[in-house]
């Protein structure tokens, strides 16, 4: 499989990475053993970029990620987690409903200072059981996760030391990059406009049905020289199951207006002979600033479906027929938090 570099680093990830959520149980429970059939197909498939996080089945994720790429030779594979939930212990009956079926007995506090920085990166160690990162993304800061007042505050410790910590451990060879892990645009435009950030991992907003990205967030990471680590691209499921009843967009069901959109990308893409997932899982590629797009699924089956996506070959002009149907999210309000 190909790789891109990240920003401007020597640090280069295969152009189809592997995101951990579902390994720790979101929406539905994954075995061990699925888990590990799924690393295993994503390994054969010439995958060797994994993407995980603390928040993801509340370390589970990240104890079967260390679990799998233990015996790897380190130099094979990139390895990225993420900073600003710190896990603590709870009773099994007080462990909170984040969507993780069958997580660790943990619940999380956000905190994005230099201190809560190092010690995530310590715990971080201990689940994986490896010795070394390569990316650090800084995991859901924003307005879509936190609201405007409390996202204030945090910012506020990221901005007067959390970029501190992140530069330390890039500076004393602990990783190799760092950025932001988000699904939104204007925290990442906030951030970027005030720090050097190697990369950032976006979430549902360049795709080819939401590009919200395009119009301020690509001229500036080409000018930042940052990189972007594409998920989502799927809109929470829309852009491969097609605009059925009960797809969702965004996490949410899909209004009427969206399907629409939805079906006339569909029929775009039937007359060119793919399915429409085929050109929404290769649309970020064809922008030379996309390092990545990232595959989240604890199936298999589900793993080896979206790489055939990619035996379809798109150039960048065959995308600009679905351009009239594509959409922006609409501005969050100021308590808006993300389930």
């Amino acid at each position: 499989m190909q790789t891109r570099k990240i920003g401007r680093t020597d640090l280069a990830v295969t152009e189809l990475s592997f995101g951990a959520a579902g390994l720790g149980g979101l929406y539905r429970e994954c075995t061990r053993e699925a888990a590990m059939a799924t690393l295993d197909a994503a390994w054969d498939a010439g995958i060797r970029y994994f993407d995980t996080a603390p928040y993801y089945g509340l370390g589970l994720a990240e104890r079967r990620i260390g679990d799998f790429l233990r015996d790897k030779p380190r130099e094979s594979f990139v390895l990225s987690t993420k900073v600003g939930r710190l896990l603590h212990p709870v009773p099994e009956d007080k462990v909170p409903d984040y969507s993780y079926v069958k997580p660790l007995n943990f619940d999380v506090s956000y905190d994005y200072g230099y201190d809560a920085i190092m010690r995530s990166v310590e715990m971080s160690y201990a689940r994986l059981g490896l010795n070394r990162l390569d990316i650090l993304y800084v995991h859901d800061i924003g307005v879509y996760t936190h609201g405007a007042k409390k996202n204030a505050v945090y910012l506020r410790q990221l901005l007067d030391s959390g970029l501190k910590a992140l530069e330390e451990l890039k500076s004393t060879g602990v990783i190799s990059a760092y950025g932001l892990g988000v699904n939104e645009v204007p925290v990442c435009l906030e951030i970027l406009r005030q720090a050097e950030l190697d990369c950032i991992l976006l979430a549902g907003r360049y795709s080819l049905l939401d590009r919200s990205a395009a119009a301020e967030l690509l001229p500036l990471c080409e000018k930042k020289k940052t990189s972007l680590v594409i998920g989502g691209v799927f809109n929470s499921g829309i852009l491969a199951t097609g605009p059925v009843e009960g797809a969702h967009f965004d996490y949410m069901p899909a209004t009427e207006e969206v399907r629409a959109k939805v079906a006339a990308m569909e029929a775009i893409a039937g007359e060119r002979g793919m399915p429409l997932a085929a050109a929404a899982l290769q649309f970020p590629l064809a922008n030379p600033l996309v390092a990545s797009v990232l595959i989240g699924t604890a199936r298999p089956s589900s793993l080896e479906r979206n790489v055939e996506l990619t035996r379809w070959k798109l150039k960048p002009e065959d995308f600009t027929a679905f351009e009239p149907y594509t959409l922006v999210a609409p501005e969050l309000g100021e308590e808006a938090v993300r389930a």
